[in-house]
C-alpha cells in the first residue's frame, strides 16, 4: 500500500541539472511515487537569482536562503547540485543534522571531503548518495560499491570527461589541431568559456579520487591523484599513435599494486591500442573499464554530462534514498575500511612513447640507447626519420648515415614497462645530451 504523506525534497541549485531534476519530478510524479511507494513533493528550491523565470516551478518554492531550507526539519531528502566546496559542504552537513538524507552531484566536494561527509551521514543515520558525481547517467558508483562488493577490483580505466574526449576525438578523426578542436567544442556547448578544469584534468582527477576510493575501499583524496592536462597533445602525436595502431585519450586510471599493498590514481593523456574498447568511445561520451578478479572485464558506457543524463542519475539516487526513508534504513555507507596507502606516480609501472629532435649524424642512437640502459629502462621499438636543415624529410634510418652532417632527425622511442620514476629520469638525462636538441613529446602507453 502506498503511503499518502509525501516525502519532502529540497533542491539546492536550479541550473541546467537542477531545473531538469525539478521538471522530471513534476512530469513523472506518478511514476516516481509508484517506484518509491510514496509520493515525493518538491518542498523548496534554493537559488542565487530569484528573479529568473524558471518554467514549471512554482515561484512560491523559490528561496535564496538555502540554510533555512535545509534547517526546516520536515525535509526528507536534500538534492545538492550547486557544485563547489562551499557553501555546499556546510549545507550538506546541516541537512544531516536536521534529519535529511542527501543526494549530491558534487565531485569536487566529494573528492576533497568525502570521508568527513560520510562520517556526518553515519553519525546522524542518514544516506549520502552521489551517482551523478562521476560519468553522468552511467550507472557506475552503485555497481562498484554494491554489485561488485563481493569481488576484488584491481583496476579502473576510464574516459570520464566528455569535453576532452570530444576534443581528442576531433583531432584524431579530422586532423584538427588542439585549438581548432577546442573552438568547435566551445561552439557546440561541450566546453565552458574557461575550459581549464576539463582540459587540464582537474575534473577527471576529482572523479578518479572518488572511483579509487570506492573501488579499493580506501581513502583517496584529490591531492593524491597525479594529474596532467592534454593541452600539449599535437597532431604529430596522433600521427605517431596511428603508426603504432593506437589513438590518444585523456584517461583516469586507478590501480591496485601487484602485491595488493597500495593503490595509485592518475589522470593524463595516453596512447591506447585501437583494439581496446575505450579506443572506440567517440564524441562527448564517457566510458569506464573495470577489471576485477571474479567478474573479469566490464565496461560502462554512455553520456557523461548534460542536464538530462545527470538528472537521470540524481533521480535514481532519489528513488533509492526515499525507499530507505520509508523502511527506516540506510543504504551502503563509507566503504573505506582498508586504509591502503596511495603510492606516488614514480612507483607506477608504465610505458613511454618519447619523440626526440636529434642531430642527424652517426652515433646518436647509440648515445640515446646508453641513457636508457643506465636508467634500467628497456627499449621496445625505435623509429628515426631524418629532416634536412630546411625542414624537408628524408628516409628512415637507424643511425642517420648517408646524410650531410648538421641536419636534424626525429627519433621516436617506445619503451617496455618500467617504473615511471625511471622513465622520467631517463627523459631528463636525454635532455642533457648535446645531440638531443629537444624532447618533442612524451606520452604514456596504456591499455595493453
Amino acid at each position: 500500500m502506498m503511503r499518502t504523506r509525501p516525502l519532502k525534497v529540497a533542491l539546492l541549485g536550479c541550473g541546467v541539472v537542477g531545473s531538469e531534476v525539478a521538471r522530471i519530478m513534476t512530469t513523472h510524479a506518478d511514476d516516481l511515487a509508484a517506484r518509491i511507494g510514496a509520493p515525493v513533493e518538491l518542498a523548496g528550491v534554493a537559488v542565487r537569482r530569484p528573479s529568473k523565470v524558471r518554467e514549471g516551478i512554482d515561484p512560491e518554492l523559490i528561496t535564496t536562503d538555502a540554510t533555512a531550507l535545509v534547517k526546516r526539519g520536515d525535509i526528507d531528502v536534500v538534492i545538492e547540485v550547486i557544485g563547489g566546496v562551499e557553501p555546499a559542504r556546510t549545507l550538506i552537513t546541516t541537512a544531516f543534522e536536521h534529519g535529511a538524507s542527501v543526494v549530491s552531484a558534487n565531485k569536487a566536494l566529494l573528492a576533497q571531503d568525502g570521508a568527513a561527509l560520510h562520517a556526518a551521514a553515519q553519525e546522524h543515520g542518514r544516506d549520502l548518495y552521489y551517482e551523478a558525481a562521476v560519468a553522468g547517467a552511467i550507472p557506475l558508483i552503485r555497481p562498484l560499491r554494491e554489485s561488485l562488493a563481493g569481488d576484488k577490483v584491481n583496476r579502473v580505466l576510464g574516459i570520464v570527461n566528455g569535453t576532452t574526449n570530444f576534443i581528442l576525438d576531433k583531432m584524431d578523426t579530422s586532423g584538427a589541431g588542439y585549438s581548432e578542436a577546442l573552438d568547435e567544442a566551445t561552439a557546440l556547448g561541450y566546453a565552458e568559456a574557461d575550459p581549464t578544469a576539463d582540459v587540464e584534468g582537474f575534473d577527471a582527477a576529482a572523479k578518479a579520487a572518488i572511483l579509487a576510493g570506492i573501488a579499493f575501499h580506501t581513502r583517496v583524496r584529490l591531492d593524491d591523484v597525479y594529474r596532467e592536462g592534454m593541452t600539449e597533445v599535437t597532431a604529430a602525436d596522433f600521427a605517431s599513435a596511428k603508426r603504432m595502431g593506437c589513438t590518444i585519450k585523456l584517461l583516469a586510471i586507478c590501480e591496485r599494486a601487484a602485491d595488493g599493498g597500495s593503490v595509485t590514481a592518475r589522470v593524463h593523456p595516453a596512447m591506447i591500442p585501437l583494439s581496446h574498447p575505450l579506443a572506440s568511445v567517440r564524441g562527448a561520451y564517457n566510458a569506464v573499464f573495470v577489471e576485477s578478479e571474479a567478474a573479469g572485464q566490464l565496461m560502462f558506457y554512455g553520456p557523461g554530462a548534460g542536464g538530462s543524463p545527470t538528472a537521470s542519475a540524481v533521480l535514481g539516487d532519489l528513488v533509492a534514498v526515499c525507499r530507505n526513508r520509508l523502511n527506516d534504513a540506510t543504504g551502503p555507507g563509507d566503504s573505506a575500511y582498508t586504509q591502503l596507502p596511495v603510492s606516488p606516480m614514480g612507483d607506477v609501472v608504465t610505458r613511454y612513447h618519447i619523440s626526440l629532435d636529434v642531430a642527424d649524424k652517426p652515433g646518436v642512437l647509440a648515445q640515446v640507447a646508453t641513457v636508457f640502459a643506465e636508467h634500467g629502462v628497456s627499449i621496445d621499438t625505435v623509429r628515426q626519420q631524418g629532416r634536412d636543415v630546411h625542414g624537408g624529410t628524408e628516409g628512415a634510418s637507424a643511425e642517420g648515415g648517408g646524410r650531410r652532417e648538421g641536419g636534424e632527425a626525429s627519433l621516436v622511442v617506445v619503451t617496455h614497462r618500467a617504473p615511471d620514476a625511471a622513465l622520467s629520469g631517463t627523459v631528463e638525462a636525454l635532455r642533457q645530451l648535446d645531440t638531443v636538441r629537444g624532447v618533442a613529446s612524451i606520452m604514456r602507453v596504456e591499455g595493453e
